[in-house]
């Protein structure tokens, strides 16, 4: 095979950043993707309807002329957010999920969940409207090897959570490992996945195997080779518990590349080209149309785009090694291996 026609796929976990950095990658999301679920991590957070309809008009500012790209939007969770606004805000059609990061677990999450009481309310208005809670899912007690973090968290938070919540709906974002996987897979029709281009290819050897290489450096961090092929087989299945969530998150280079440098692969700019690949290698190109189209929507109740891309196979696919941004350079995500496949112009 060497063109496939696919639906025009969406992505369902996406940072935006705002400002200079906003208008330097929202090109290269909007070049593929017909919608994204964008990320609310922005200082201050997004977490009433009001700030989600002034930063969805930034992006919508931001976008290039003529491009067709729909932003959906999400609220930060807090110990303090509004379930009476979210609902509005839910209602009106503006905010498509709400997004739980536990206080400290990654980039900008400080105004995360602490208390998991203190949001018992919004998470059961959130079931009775429906309404999907997005998940960062891993534990931040130090005590916890990081490599583990999400495990536990399935097993002492999101476990307890759902139960405690009938009707609540989840979506376990950037799966890492096995346990995640077997997780979804078991979780009925309230429960799906996303996983990344990224943890598709790497493992934690490509961080840290003959020397750290910060641009592989994200969270959850990728992790053993074993989790990595569980994560290949759930993304390839045409299960549709998972779907693509990108959680492509630039950073201008000085701050990945630095003594405490931030997590996060930029991946935007070609994860359908190693979306391809990993597909092909499986013997699943017949399936990535589910994964990466279809799949996602039917979660979140929404139709798939009538819009279609081509992929085509050829020669190795030259993508840059950076974008530039007003912050300095953001190095472009490198899947280790020649990327034929490229999305027809």
């Amino acid at each position: 095979m060497t063109n496939l026609t696919i639906r025009r796929p969406d992505d369902w976990h996406l940072h935006l950043r705002d400002g200079a950095m906003l208008r330097a990658v929202l090109p290269e999301t909007a070049r593929h993707f017909g919608r994204a679920i964008i990320m609310p991590n922005l200082v201050p957070p997004v977490v009433t309807g009001a700030e989600a309809l002034a930063y969805r008009e930034r992006i919508l500012a931001a976008l290039p002329e003529g491009a067709a790209f729909e932003p959906l939007m999400t609220l930060y969770l807090t110990e303090t957010t509004d379930p009476e606004d979210m609902a509005r805000a839910a209602a009106s059609g503006l905010v498509k999920a709400v997004k739980l990061y536990p206080a400290g677990a990654t980039t900008n999450s400080d105004s995360g969940v602490r208390d998991f009481d203190k949001v018992r309310g919004v998470l059961e208005r959130m079931a009775e409207i429906g309404l999907p809670l997005c998940v960062h899912g891993e534990v931040v007690d130090p005590s916890v090897d990081i490599f583990d973090r999400e495990a536990v968290f399935i097993e002492t938070v999101l476990d307890p959570l759902r139960r405690a919540t009938p009707g609540l709906r989840v979506v376990m974002e950037h799966v890492t490992t096995a346990e995640g996987v077997a997780y979804a897979r078991a979780g009925g029709p309230d429960l799906a996945a996303t996983i990344t281009a990224h943890h598709l290819v790497i493992n934690r050897n490509h961080i840290l195997a003959g020397g750290i290489r910060p641009h592989y450096y994200c969270l959850p961090i990728a992790k053993r080779e074993t989790h990595r092929l569980a994560l290949v087989e759930a993304a390839t299945s045409g299960d549709a518990a998972f779907f693509l969530g990108t959680d492509s998150a630039p950073h201008p280079d000085p701050a990945k590349e630095q003594a405490c440098g931030c997590a996060g692969c930029f991946t935007a700019t070609n994860a359908l080209s190693v979306l391809a690949e990993v597909f092909e290698t499986a013997g699943a190109l017949d399936r990535l149309e589910a994964f990466v189209s279809l799949n996602g929507p039917a979660f979140y109740r929404l139709p798939p785009s009538e819009a279609r891309i081509t992929l085509s196979k050829g020669a190795p696919v030259a993508y840059p090694d950076k974008i530039a941004s007003g912050a300095g350079p953001v190095t472009v995500f490198d899947a280790g291996f020649p990327l034929h496949w490229q999305v027809e112009t």
